[in-house]
Parts: C-alpha cells; structure tokens; sequence
C-alpha cells in the first residue's frame, strides 16, 4: 500500500482532490490532501502567502514518509519542502506541474511557453498581491474535459491566488537530486502547453516521463485512470 499526499495548484484546495481520492482508496492506498496556506478552508489572506509558506504547510503535513504528487503550481512548493526535507518524500510526482529551473520563477517558466493560454484570463486584485480567472474563459482554460456538474462545482470553489510565489524561484542542490521524481504530461493541456512539459523533462529519463490523455485537471476528468497510473508509478 503507497502512501500518497496531494498538493494543489493555482487558484485550486483540497477540494480538488475529490474524486481521485475515493479512487487511490479503492485500489487499496492511503491519500490525503491539504489546504495550502490562503486555500480553501485555511483563512490566511492572500496578502500575506510566500512560496516558503508553502513549503512549510506541506512539511507539517508530512508526518511520515509519503509520495507527494504536485499538481500545476503545486510543483514550486513542492520540489522546494523536497530539497529541505528529502527523507520524508518516498516520492516526487508532477502531475502536469511545473518544475523549478535554476534561476527561474513560475513565472519565467509561463513566459517562456510556445503559448500563454492563461494571461489572458488573469485578472489582478487592486494590490497586485493576487489574482483570480475571468470566469468566462476558466472552464474553457482549465476543465474543457470535465463534466458539466464537476466543472460547475470547481468553478465556486476556486479562490485569490497569491503571486508571490509564483515570483520567486527555487534554489535546489543535491537533496532533490537525489530524489526519485516522475512527471505526467498532461497532452490535451490548455494551461500549461504540453511543449512546455516536454521541455521541463527533456534531460528526465524516459522511464521517469509518463503521458496521459487529458486537459489540466485529470483528477477531476478521469480519476480512476487516474488513479490506476499513479498506483503503478508508485509500484514500479
């Protein structure tokens, strides 16, 4: 039985979890998710949320050692809690995320994308701290493949998205290095352009890249397949 710890992307909670869940339970694992800081049920405010903020929510919440699957922005914060505490990731699963680059934030990574589907649909708080979608183009951005009444669900849940950190990036040495590390391409993605994943894992070994046919949130559009490949990346 694997152990496995979902983290959330931009804009998104544990909520989104949903459906996979119930999913890696019936094959027999253990899955949990949690709030990172300024999601869903955790009030920080948005002013206020730092990718370290990040970083340390998910090493609170590893109280054994487990997988850690990233999803989308979730990559950054993950792959930063990996470098400072590598022994509590069995682990590391990006899940159509984005993985940090020597010197690059989040944002430098979305920039250097063959497409910014995304931009368009952003729209800044007054502060400029945050930003939310434009819900008129999210369903087409993030779940064109997700059913009606799911999509409907995700859409009233979706919450500020801090852009510190996507601002900053994140330094890595050999702790992560050391790390076993997988990656899902997401090939019908409209957020992250699947280039863009190929490019992330162009040096990754090819045992290591997996595909999966599906937008941007897989979770959500087929969570028993879902499910069924991360329990075989887990075993493998």
């Amino acid at each position: 039985m694997a152990n496995f710890l979902l983290i959330h992307g931009a804009l998104n909670g544990a909520w989104c979890w949903r459906d996979l869940i119930p999913a890696l339970r019936q094959l027999g694992h253990d899955a949990r998710a949690i709030d990172l800081p300024g999601h869903g049920a955790d009030t920080t405010p948005y002013q206020q949320v730092t990718l370290d903020l990040y970083a340390d929510a998910i090493l609170q919440a590893l109280d054994s050692p487990a997988i850690v699957v990233a999803h989308s922005m979730g990559g950054f914060p993950a792959t930063l809690a990996a470098e400072r505490a590598p022994h509590q990731f069995q682990r590391l699963i990006y899940l159509c995320a984005y993985v940090p680059q020597p010197g690059k934030s989040l944002v430098d990574l979305r920039k250097e994308g063959p497409a910014q589907p995304l931009r368009p649909a952003i729209r800044m708080t007054d502060d400029k701290l945050g930003w939310t979608v434009d819900p008129a183009r999210a369903r087409d951005i993030f779940f064109h493949d997700c059913p009606k009444g799911t999509t409907d669900f995700a859409l009233q849940h979706l919450c500020i998205q801090a852009t510190q950190p996507s601002a900053v990036a994140v330094r890595t040495g050999s702790n992560i290095a050391s790390l076993q590390r997988d990656y899902i391409r997401c090939l019908d993605d409209r957020t992250i352009p699947p280039p863009l994943q190929q490019d992330m894992t162009r040096d990754w070994p090819a045992s290591r890249v997996h595909s999966f046919d599906s937008g941007h949130s897989p979770f959500f559009s087929h969570p028993a397949r879902l499910a069924q490949l991360l329990a075989d990346i887990a075993t493998s």
